[in-house]
Formats: C-alpha cells, structure tokens, sequence
C-alpha cells in the first residue's frame, strides 16, 4: 500500500496532496452523523466522510463542497475510484460563495461538517493545513446559520468538534433556530474527559437532547467493543470484526 493511501474496506482515501490527513474526527463523524437522501458535505477535504456516508445511506445523493485546491486533487480521485461516484457531486468552491449562489434553491435533508476550529491556536507553518483546521476560514456562524438556510425543516446538521469550542457552537446553534438533537461525547480513554463532542442539530423545535457517553479505549489501550462496532463496517483487519 501507498504510503499517501489509506485503505478502507470498500474505498480508499488518496490523500497525497490534502493538508489535513485521515484522522479520528474523520472517523467518528462518518460513523455518527445522520444522513438523509439528499446530503451535503462542507470542507469535504479527500472525501472520506462523504464517503463514509455514501455508503452509510445506500440511497443519498451527496454534494460535497472543497475550496482547497489540493483537496480537490485527491477528493475527485478518491470519488472517482468509489462505488458512489454516480452519486456525489464535487464542488469547487467555498461555502460563502455556495451559500450566495444556492440561496432558495438548494434543500437537504442532512448536512455534516468537520469544521474548522483551531481559532484559539496558533498558526502552524503547513498554510494548506492551516486552512483545514483554522476557523477564519468559515467563521462558525457563516458554517451554523448557512446550514440551517440550506435544510429542509426536520434535516439534521451533524458535526464534530473539540470541546474547547463546545459552548460556541451550542449557543450560536441554538441563536441559528437549531434544536440539539444528539449530544455525543467521545473520550480517548476511560476517567478522562470527552475528547470529542459529535453534535446532531436538527431543524425543529421542542426537541429532547439525547447524550450518550462513548469512549474508544479501555484501559489498557486495546479498542472498546463500542469502537470496533462503528468502525467494523469501515476498517480492515480482525481488530474492527
């Protein structure tokens, strides 16, 4: 295998030329976010997690939106050699410019997002990462209140953050006229705190918020149960059956 080339069970992630490489956060929102017939992706990178969805919901019809030039490099490659290419759309551009242009024409049913959330960090030297992780790029409120215009009522928005930002996306969601649907909270390992929160906002009111609590190690470091079954269908080797 390709030392750029991240292999999955029924796709493969090319990710030569992307800034931001197969990770984690990746793999915890393809396996938890909602879907919906009509999905889109924002800051879709190489496409894993439009891909992880495709074959999630065998039926959805995704757009996957990339400003990166790279990213798009390997995004069109790794679309290009799935099983889903038919039903995925790349789009080069950015969410600002598609929000103008899709304005009372583009409805979904599920939007998922890994955003860009390092604006309390310092700059790192790689510029192609630095925009991946860095949210100057898509302010929170243009990412939040462009995915609620684009949804129709009862879509779900889903995303995965760190909880340094946890507060802000919580309460700009909530002033966007999102629901919090399902409050996921990740920990690396046991008697530590969530590492990662997969958020699912839905467009609708009077919602209940579900919080599950998951952790992806035991102890002794070896995955949980928990982590094997999300990322079985994904995963290759006996570790993930």
């Amino acid at each position: 295998m390709k030392k750029n080339i991240f292999q999955y069970k029924h796709f493969s992630i090319d990710q030569t030329h992307a800034g931001m490489k197969v990770g984690t956060d990746s793999d915890l929102l393809g396996t938890l976010a909602h879907g919906g017939p009509r999905l889109l992706d924002i800051g879709t990178g190489t496409g894993i997690i439009a891909l992880m969805m495709a074959q999630r919901y065998a039926e959805a019809q995704i757009t996957a939106i990339e400003i990166d030039n790279d990213a798009v490099l390997d995004a069109t490659t790794n679309f290009a050699a799935s099983p889903w290419e038919e039903r995925i759309t790349l789009i080069h551009d950015s969410f600002q410019h598609y929000l103008e242009e899709a304005q009372g024409k583009a409805v979904f049913d599920a939007v998922v997002c890994n955003p860009p959330y390092f604006d309390r960090s310092l700059e790192c030297p790689d510029l192609r990462r630095l925009r991946a992780r860095h949210s100057s790029s898509l302010p929170f409120e243009v990412l939040i209140e462009g995915a609620y215009s684009l949804l129709a009522d009862g879509g779900t928005f889903s995303v995965c953050i760190p909880p340094e930002v946890l507060t802000d996306f919580l309460t700009i969601g909530a002033n966007a006229g999102f629901s919090l649907l399902e409050n996921n909270q990740v920990q690396a390992l046991p008697n530590q705190p969530a590492k990662r929160y997969v958020l699912v906002f839905v467009k609708a009111s009077g919602i209940e918020t579900q919080v599950h609590n998951f952790c992806m190690r035991n102890e002794d470091r070896t995955y949980t149960e928990w982590y094997k079954k999300q990322l079985g269908p994904f995963l290759t080797g006996k570790i993930y059956e």
